[in-house]
């Protein structure tokens, strides 16, 4: 490795930023010296980046339809490439955003330059056939999940698993007791974490079972409370759903008040989707429930190949949060899972998310900081190895 190694680091949207921004901030802790190239957002701007352009069209492309912007994304793609090859960077790091990535990778004519992907895709859940394009256009991936090395390695990708970035959230250090002060809520109330979903089709769908599982056990709980964290593009809409509601809500945005929603509420029904894992981190008992659109389930469902949606029961081989997906997602189902959570087994959950929440990385380093250690050490083996 150079004095003063150079990383190339490509983020495409906001996740991507967050990762990035954390990565670097570990690269610096590892080596003071390291320099830093690339395309990212406002996180990993304040780490020192000089974005070659705003992280933002690729972002929107990612929302809009796609096709008006495809020549656009195609030349940002090539511009990327060819500020690798003049930059001469160390390693080159895309962070997910994994169409994007594959069109600067293969883009990239130095071919000795190690190319590293962050946030390996879930083929072994969704279309499988897939992993030869990172076969052809990567030389390392790094996983969030443990089992995702021995799959792509018996496919000939390396790939080094370093932990699910929800390790470094806040979300297990939630003020419970301060928010329901702030909130005036009453310390032997019942509150309810009711977390919809972050796209408007998902809030959609999700409505009515919600509704109605919030009925039912509000009927059961005298005095329910029902908090509902969301995201700003969608407040307006959980805001009238939460006026529909036959009990008192409060409808939240940002992490801090979400974190403090989870450490206060005795429950929690939320959409599939990575606020699962903090539930878990916040030791909220949960049950998990989500609707796709029906015609996505239907051609979408021959190609997927797991048993289960949520990572930790995915990890564990084992249902412990509560998952009705589909046709199983209706009020009736909902309402009767969450009063076995209120009167008899959220502690049993608790306890048994444990090992699936320390297999993605919990109590041991940081998954940023196992990042970096991998892509020092991916600089230093190539420096090492013997040149053709």
């Amino acid at each position: 490795m150079t004095s003063r190694p150079l990383i190339y680091v490509v983020a495409g949207e906001p996740s991507g930023d967050v990762l990035g921004g954390r990565l670097m901030s570990a690269l610096r802790r590892q080596s003071d010296k390291v320099e830093f190239s690339g395309v990212g957002g406002e996180q990993m701007q304040a780490e020192g980046l000089k974005s070659l352009f705003s992280m933002e069209e690729l972002s929107v492309m990612g929302i809009v339809e796609i096709l008006p912007h495809v020549p656009k994304l195609l030349r940002r793609m090539t511009e990327v490439a060819k500020d690798i090859d003049r930059l001469k960077p160390d390693a080159v790091v895309t962070i997910d955003a994994p169409a994007f990535a594959h069109g600067v990778a293969k883009r990239i004519r130095l071919r000795d330059i190690p190319r590293i992907h962050y946030v390996a895709p879930q083929l072994w859940a969704w279309r499988p056939w897939r992993v030869h394009k990172f076969r052809r256009d990567f030389n390392h991936i790094l996983a969030l999940l443990p089992f995702e090395p021995d799959w792509f390695e018996r496919r000939g990708v390396s790939c080094l698993f370093v932990g699910h970035p929800v390790i470094e959230s806040r979300a297990g250090q939630g003020d419970g007791v301060g928010f329901r002060k702030r909130h005036q809520i009453s310390p032997d109330a019942t509150v309810l974490c009711c977390l919809l979903g972050s796209r408007h089709g998902e809030v959609k769908r999700h409505i009515g079972p919600f509704h109605s599982a919030i009925k039912r056990v509000g009927k059961n709980s005298t005095g329910l409370v029902c908090v509902l964290p969301t995201v700003p593009h969608l407040v307006d809409k959980v805001r009238e759903f939460s006026k529909r509601l036959p009990c008192r809500t409060v409808v939240l945005l940002g992490n801090e008040e979400k974190y403090g929603a989870m450490a206060a509420s005795n429950v929690a029904l939320a959409a599939s989707g990575t606020v699962t894992l903090e539930l878990s981190m916040a030791g909220t008992p949960t049950i998990i429930a989500y609707r796709m659109a029906f015609l996505t389930y239907i051609l979408g469902k021959p190609l997927m190949n797991v048993a289960y949606a949520n990572l930790i029961n995915l990890i564990l081989d084992r249902p412990i949060i509560p998952e009705f997906l589909q046709s199983e997602c209706t009020g009736k189902n909902l309402s009767q899972a969450l009063i076995k959570l209120l009167e008899s087994e959220g502690y049993t959950q608790r306890e048994l998310v444990k090992p699936g929440l320390k297999a993605l990385g919990l109590d041991g380093l940081s998954p940023s900081d196992r990042a970096a250690s991998a892509v020092l050490e991916i600089i230093t083996d190539d420096k090492l190895a013997p040149k053709n």
